[in-house]
């Protein structure tokens, strides 16, 4: 029995009210029984359709996990996936139950030390922080951090991230997707100071085709795999690779330029790009598309033939086919086809959901996701769908 004072019903109300949740009997007594979680549907098969005409997905009813705890303290190295499957059966439904007062803080950052805690509300769970949670630490004893000429409060607690920073952070920044133009009318370096075969840090380098005078930084990248849709074979897409940044001190055909910062050594034919400045959003949060969308995966960065938790994919649908950072997808491993000898035919097996992934950077034709869980292995070509 889950048995709540008043105060938490007051508690309830005020949260129902200040998130504009269209909420109904909030003084009622929560449901006396644990609901017991529904096994998750498995998705069938489905041609693939455009955003423009793709039917919207049913939203699936919430599920909690049997064991799941009534509080939870948030510990450093948590992430939000984690914490969403102590409660729930299926964790990127976490957005169907997460509410908390916006007036308190911001309602998706997650700190070290908040306690999560489910409530129900006519029969409905919800999670929610107690508390005002996650305010920073204001003891004695804080650190904080001047720098001048503007003064810079930093917290030792960051939000916790939605999955590993360390699994994605190397993809965030290292590749690019570009187009087959962006390649051929690129800058290219033609040589260093010299003349050294390979360059690094802090060296001189000079490149040409360099048109725009207002560019004045760049990206130095070499060209890496080519994508291509494995149904069409149309190209999606050019990896270019990262290798340093550079800095234009000198302009001209050739054009003189520094490089400031090199990952790689720096050869000779090497491309440039207009430099982007990039923030590593990690704050992006699981969810399900709400159309239905399906592809297959076409890569694995690393060069793996065979993935894994926390391997990086690279799928053959994008942005213009509604993909977004935090949308989840279950991997299903292709079903051979096998020879029937009784009945002399080939027969299909039928494809198993075989792991989830979720997209966290996205290109025009293409998008990096991360392996969430892997149940099954699974491999390039096998076809992923909404869970």
């Amino acid at each position: 029995m889950r048995n709540h004072n008043s105060s938490i019903n007051n508690k309830l109300c005020f949260l129902a009210l200040v998130t504009a949740i269209a909420l109904s009997g909030c003084a009622s007594q929560p449901s006396a029984t644990r609901p017991q979680p529904a096994a998750a549907p498995v998705a069938s098969p489905a041609s693939t359709v455009q955003p423009a005409t793709a039917p919207m997905v049913e939203a699936r009813p919430v599920a909690l996990r049997p064991d799941y705890p009534d509080r939870y303290v948030v510990k450093k190295g948590d992430t939000l996936w984690d914490i969403s499957k102590r409660f729930l059966h299926d964790p990127w439904l976490w957005p169907e139950v997460w509410h908390i007062n916006p007036k308190i803080r911001n309602p998706h950052l997650i700190y070290p030390g908040d306690v999560v805690a489910l409530y129900y509300v006519d029969g409905k769970p919800y999670i929610t922080l107690e508390g005002a949670g996650g305010i920073p630490d204001t003891r004695p004893g804080i650190k904080t951090v001047k720098l001048s000429p503007k003064i810079h409060i930093e917290s030792l607690q960051r939000a916790i991230p939605t999955i590993p920073r360390e699994a994605i952070s190397p993809f965030l920044d290292a590749t690019r997707i570009v187009t087959e133009e962006d390649l051929n009318t690129a800058p290219y370096i033609l040589s260093s100071y010299e003349e050294h075969l390979i360059s690094g840090a802090d060296y001189k380098i000079y490149a040409r085709r360099i048109k725009d005078p207002s560019i004045t930084a760049y990206h130095i990248v070499r060209p890496g795999a080519v994508y291509r849709d494995p149904v069409s074979g149309d190209v999606l897409g050019y990896e270019a690779i990262d290798v340093a940044d550079a800095r234009v001190i000198r302009k001209g055909d050739p054009t003189t330029l520094r490089v400031k910062e090199a990952r790689k050594e720096i050869l000779n034919g090497d491309l440039l790009l207009p430099y982007e400045e990039r923030n590593l959003d990690f704050t992006f949060y699981p969810r399900a598309p709400k159309h239905h969308v399906e592809g297959q995966i076409i890569s694995v960065l690393g060069g793996l033939s065979m993935i894994g938790q926390y391997n990086v994919v690279v799928l053959n649908r994008g942005q213009r086919d509604g993909l977004k950072p935090g949308h989840v997808l279950a991997v299903y491993q292709h079903g051979p086809t096998i020879r029937d000898t009784s009945a002399y035919e080939n027969v299909k097996l039928p494809d198993e959901r075989a792991g989830l992934i979720m997209v966290f950077q996205v290109f025009d034709k293409v998008s990096y996701a991360l392996t969430m869980e892997a149940n099954n292995t699974m491999s390039l070509l096998d076809r992923f769908t909404n869970p």
